[in-house]
């Protein structure tokens, strides 16, 4: 019976072990827990994937506005990440430490500067170096966690962006002239380019009003010089005769027939073989990478034609000393003799440049020696003394104007752009004397004064009395004056100036009130007090008389060059704030 038995719990445990129903039941009892967990985590790892690329996304966008503000770049990605749903937005400023929390987002906003090329791609944003054009964004929250927050630690989500907006500015320095005087413009630039030039008042008047497009006379360039597919840098990193950049300038289209012959004429007159290095009278900056024939998207590169000229003219010649003969009569002049030496601009400082804000253009520096004589028709100015005549020995030098680009911003968009450049007149040094000739040209060294003959006088119908003396007069440099420039002003192409306060008064009139005079003696400086009380009145007289048309002469003369006594003129032709982009 026990046997029977026995079998029987064999044969019912082997049919419970063979039979299959329900396990799956059981197993799934089992495991249910496990993949419960399993799946809580998938979707939390899900959702906090698809949040992370939210938050990136939004990252991206918060970089991108804060390029565009670049003045206001904290609140710019504040607003952004706020509008678009982060909670609890928070800067971390730097020397700060805040740990993200649920619903508080911790962001970090550094300005500073991006170089697209020349450096590794880790070391191409420069945090806080200026002039900004880049901002680095980065940002730290806490994700939502539905199904797993007791089964996994809690996760951090950190991004970051870059991005980078480049506005840019044509402009350029120089001066208008005052009046045109055709016979003065003519013998400077004759003097200036070894030739002899013969234009008229109509040709120059048509100069001035005349603007060439930069990238349209780089390429008439590019054909002269054989140059076939480069960029406008390679161009400019060539050298050209003032003729050959007359020629390309003559054959920009759209240039009025008068300006265009003009410079047909000054191209075919122009004997210098100087090869003038063009990156010193132009810099296209970022636009040079183009290649010749492209354009740039919403920037003007337009300059003035004869401002480019005459700059032209003034590297060609370098510092050689320059005498100019003056055909222009000065009522009261016996004679005038002139000579010109302009100096090379500082390195790095083009006539004309496409900048970003810190881009600095300059004037070069000028020294004019104008040596004037007077007649003194033997004026008796009684006690037996004759006034034989009179000279004014005029030395000016003006130290080189300069602009720079400070800022450009768009508001509220392309057609609120505004541009502003701080602008410096040269230093101008007047002084009435003696100097010598051979350090006029040599821009290294300054010059010295000494007395000179002013005057020389008959006593009792003897020449034996020198009347000599000399005169200074110095203009401040002033802090640096804004001007600003609208949309509109960018579209007409508007000159503004900037002034020296303190310059108030004609420089000759200047110096002949500051004139100190002594009486020589057969050569000896003798005490002449009652002489001198006769003769300097009529000699400062005289010296007044022609003040005015010296002082007329010196502006064109200076106008020509490019520069003002006091003044500096900056034009701004185009400018764009260009477009914030993702870099990194």
């Amino acid at each position: 019976m026990l046997l029977h038995a026995c079998n029987g719990i064999g044969r019912l445990a082997r049919l419970m072990l063979s039979d299959r129903k329900a396990n799956f039941t059981v197993m799934a009892a089992l495991s249910a827990p496990v993949a419960l967990a399993l799946a809580a985590v998938a979707i939390d790892e899900a959702s906090i994937y698809t949040e992370r690329r939210e938050a990136q996304a939004m990252v991206d966008l918060a970089a991108i506005t804060a390029a565009s503000n670049m003045t206001n770049v904290n609140t710019a990605v504040v607003t952004t990440l706020t509008d678009n749903g982060m909670p609890g937005v928070i800067v971390q400023s730097s020397g700060q430490t805040i740990e993200p929390a649920a619903g508080k987002t911790v962001v970090t906003v550094t300005p500073g500067r991006y170089v697209a090329s020349g450096a590794n791609v880790g070391q191409r944003f420069q945090a806080s170096v200026t002039p900004y054009n880049a901002v680095h964004v980065t940002l730290k929250k806490i994700p939502a966690r539905y199904f797993a927050s007791s089964l996994i630690p809690t996760p951090v989500i950190g991004t970051q962006a870059i991005a980078s907006m480049t506005p840019q500015a044509t402009f350029s320095v120089g001066s208008r002239l005052a009046s045109l005087d055709g016979g003065i413009l003519n013998a400077l630039l004759g003097g200036l380019l070894g030739s002899n030039i013969s234009l008229s008042v109509m040709d120059y008047n048509a100069l001035l009003s005349a603007d060439v497009s930069v990238l349209s006379f780089v390429d008439g360039l590019a054909t002269q010089l054989n140059l076939t597919g480069v960029s406008y840098s390679d161009v400019l990193a060539s050298k050209a005769t003032v003729g050959q950049i007359a020629t390309a300038m003559a054959n920009v289209p759209g240039l009025g027939n008068t300006a265009k012959v003009a410079l047909q004429t000054i191209a075919s007159k122009s004997t210098s073989t100087v090869q003038i290095p063009l990156s010193h009278l132009i810099d296209l900056g970022s636009v040079g990478k183009l290649g010749l024939g492209q354009k740039p998207a919403g920037l003007g590169v337009d300059a003035s034609a004869m401002g480019m000229l005459t700059a032209a003219a003034g590297l060609a010649n370098g510092s050689k000393q320059v005498d100019v003969a003056l055909g222009a009569a000065i009522p009261g002049v016996l004679s005038t003799t002139l000579a010109i030496a302009i100096g090379e601009p500082p390195q790095s400082s083009p006539w004309l440049a496409v900048g970003e804000v810190g881009a600095i253009v300059r004037t070069a520096q000028t020294r004019i020696k104008l040596i004037v004589k007077i007649g003194g028709g033997n004026k008796n100015v009684g006690g037996g003394i004759t006034l034989v005549s009179v000279s004014l020995p005029l030395h000016v030098e003006v130290a080189y104007a300069e602009a720079k680009l400070m800022d450009i911003s768009c508001p509220t968009g392309p057609d609120s752009i505004k541009v502003t450049v701080a602008t410096r007149p040269g230093i101008v040094e007047g002084h009435l004397g003696d100097s010598s000739s051979a350090g006029f040209a040599d821009f290294t060294n300054k010059e010295t004064f000494s007395n000179t003959e002013i005057a020389a006088v008959k006593l009792l119908l003897i020449p034996v009395v020198s009347v000599v003396g000399s005169a200074a007069f110095n203009m401040a440099n002033n802090p640096a004056t804004t001007l600003t420039f609208n949309k509109a002003d960018i579209d007409a192409k508007t000159i503004r100036t900037a002034y020296t306060q303190n310059f108030t008064q004609s420089l000759t009139t200047s110096l002949v009130s500051g004139l100190s005079l002594t009486a020589n003696l057969l050569g000896l400086p003798l005490n002449l007090d009652a002489l001198l009380g006769f003769v300097k009145p009529p000699v400062v007289a005289l010296l007044n008389s022609v003040a005015a048309p010296i002082d007329t002469l010196l502006a064109n003369l200076l106008g020509a060059l490019g520069v003002r006594l006091g003044e500096a003129d900056v034009r701004v032709t185009g400018a764009t704030c260009g477009r914030s982009v993702l870099v990194q």
